[in-house]
């Protein structure tokens, strides 16, 4: 099994990155949240790897912290769920959000990753319930519902999702209420468009 890769980093896209070790190019799926924390092409770099075997393929999913390889993996572990979508759930926010949302039996807030429906959300919640650790889970559940609504006041302001996610995760947990963090936000999103 291959536990982590360290190479230089020759390429990323959207939902891979390809990275150079002993004269191979090995391309790691990966999610968004991941690639953003990547490195420029041709810096040294670590990924922890999932390979998933099927029929028709060998498939490697990298992760930049450990932590992130052992969600992914209890996430597959649910029946129903693919690397896939285990990558589109992980997308959804930081893994403290996404184990307050298992915590406290919130599908709706698994349900915002493409292709989780509710029955699949709620598998997830009763398979994993016991699995994950979540401090102060109802805090972190109150300000994933805020950003939530930030997030369709920010798209509706004509932001680009990505760019408002992004900008809403950047947002100090210091700063709390809706009307302070959507201040925040768009401070930082206008100082990005000049």
């Amino acid at each position: 099994m291959i536990y982590s890769i360290e190479g230089t980093l020759a390429l990323k896209d959207d939902h891979f990155a390809v990275v150079e070790t002993g004269g191979l190019g090995l391309k790691l799926f990966a999610s968004r949240l991941t690639l953003e924390g990547l490195p420029a092409a041709g810096a040294r770099m670590r990924l922890f790897c999932h390979l998933h075997v099927r029929e028709d393929a060998l498939d490697l999913f990298g992760f930049t912290t450990e932590a992130e390889l052992v969600f992914f993996e209890m996430l597959i572990s649910v029946s129903g769920v693919g690397p896939r979508s285990a990558l589109a759930i992980l997308d959804t926010g930081p893994l403290e959000e996404l184990s307050a949302a298992i915590k406290e039996n919130r599908p709706d807030l698994l349900t915002r990753a493409p292709g989780i429906g509710r029955k699949t959300a709620e598998r997830v919640i009763v398979e994993l319930r016991n699995k994950v650790q979540a401090a102060k889970s109802e805090a972190t559940v109150a300000k994933m519902e805020t950003d939530s609504d930030l997030l369709e006041a920010l798209a509706s302001l004509g932001y680009r999702r990505d760019e408002a996610r992004a900008a809403l995760a950047k947002v100090g947990t210091e700063i709390e209420g809706t009307e302070a963090r959507l201040r925040a936000a768009l401070a930082m999103l206008s100082n990005k468009r000049k």
